[in-house]
């Protein structure tokens, strides 16, 4: 990532799916490009990478539940989610887009998207094709979209079981540029131009 994102926070989510690994090449380009950058993760998530890793990669503690205070008695899953300029939700399971669809909040992750603004969150969903193309995960995928939330991907390619299908996760260095694009959009809605009278 070329740009420089100095002043700006960014909050990772990290669901349970093999493509949790491609997400440290993320985090670890955020922090190089200056972000502060802080990672939630599922309990399932833990299962493909550790929470050492994303806070070596991060610089800051990485969050996994919600009765555990890591650094304020606020509730964690309120200022994380108001306090970032943007959630990026990578990889996206079948199982949490369920979750952001019907407003489901059963641990951090999914309660950090509920006390979030759809329209500052971007996804990258991953799973396998025939999980995607679920009339199930359709319709969630849909509910999500309208509600505001961005989709980066997925793609298509080659997918841990063993088939080749629609539902790969995108490439990090796509992830990268949607997150500088949607940056630059949101705060260009923030600062609109003014124009002389």
């Amino acid at each position: 990532m070329k740009q420089d994102l100095s002043g700006r926070s960014i909050l990772v989510c990290v669901c349970g799916g093999i493509a949790a690994y491609k997400v440290c090449d993320v985090v670890s380009k955020l922090a190089q490009a200056r972000a502060s950058v802080n990672v939630a993760m599922t309990e399932r998530a833990q299962h493909f990478v550790g929470t050492t890793t994303f806070q070596a990669l991060s610089a800051n503690p990485v969050y996994t539940d919600l009765f555990t205070h890591v650094d304020t008695k606020d509730p964690q899953h309120i200022r994380l989610a108001q306090h970032c300029d943007l959630i990026l939700v990578a990889p996206c399971t079948a199982n949490m887009l369920g979750k952001m669809a019907h407003g489901i909040a059963d641990d951090l992750v999914s309660t950090l998207l509920l006390a979030a603004d759809p329209k500052r969150v971007l996804v990258a969903p991953a799973m396998n094709e025939e999980m995607w193309n679920h009339p199930a995960t359709q319709r969630n995928a849909k509910q999500v979209f309208e509600d505001g939330v961005q989709f980066i991907g997925p793609g298509e390619g080659w997918q841990a079981c063993r088939t080749v299908g629609v539902g790969r996760m995108s490439e990090p260095a796509e992830i990268l540029e949607a997150i500088g694009a949607k940056l630059g959009a949101l705060m260009a809605q923030k600062n609109p131009p003014h124009f002389a009278p």
